[in-house]
This record gives structure tokens, sequence and C-alpha cells, in this order.
């Protein structure tokens, strides 16, 4: 799941969160503005059984995926949009 904060200008804060269990392990958010580097943006566990990790990001289309442990890639069906590259986050 997704959850877009504005912020003051144009950026805004992105926070990811997934449930702590599904899927187990360590789980990176990695994308075009992090360098595609698993652990810059790792997932932490939260209240409630979720875990989350916010990223601010400029205006534009992001591209990014899930990176768990074991090298399991998957996207986030609350992308704006899902391809073949993976998923599309536009702001």
């Amino acid at each position: 799941m997704l959850r877009r904060t504005p912020l003051f200008g144009t950026k805004a804060r992105i926070t990811f969160t997934l449930p702590v269990d599904q899927p187990a392990g360590i789980v990176s958010v990695v994308g075009d503005f992090n360098d595609w580097s698993p652990g810059r943006h790792e997932l932490r566990t939260r209240r409630h059984g979720m875990r989350t990790v916010s990223v601010i990001l400029p205006p534009g289309t992001h591209r990014f995926r899930y990176l768990a442990t074991g090298g399991v890639w998957f996207d986030d069906e609350s992308a704006d949009h899902i391809d073949q590259d993976g998923s599309l986050l536009r702001l």
C-alpha cells in the first residue's frame, strides 16, 4: 500500500506499507530514487502488524519494486501502473 503526503513546495512523502509477515524476512523498497540499492530503504515493523518506510520524492514518475529475502522481487498492486519493468508512481 502506498500513502502520499504532500510536503511544502512540490515534494511528497511516500510511505510504503506491507504486512509484517508477507513476505517473510527483510524487505526493501528499491527504485530509481535510490539507484536500485537494496537496504537503503528497508521496511521496519510498526504498530498493528505492518511494516513501513517513507521516502521524500520530487514530482515526476518514479519506478520501484520491492526486494525480499532470497532475491524475491515483487510489485505494489496499489501503484499507479505496473508493467514488465515494475511499479510506477506518478507525483
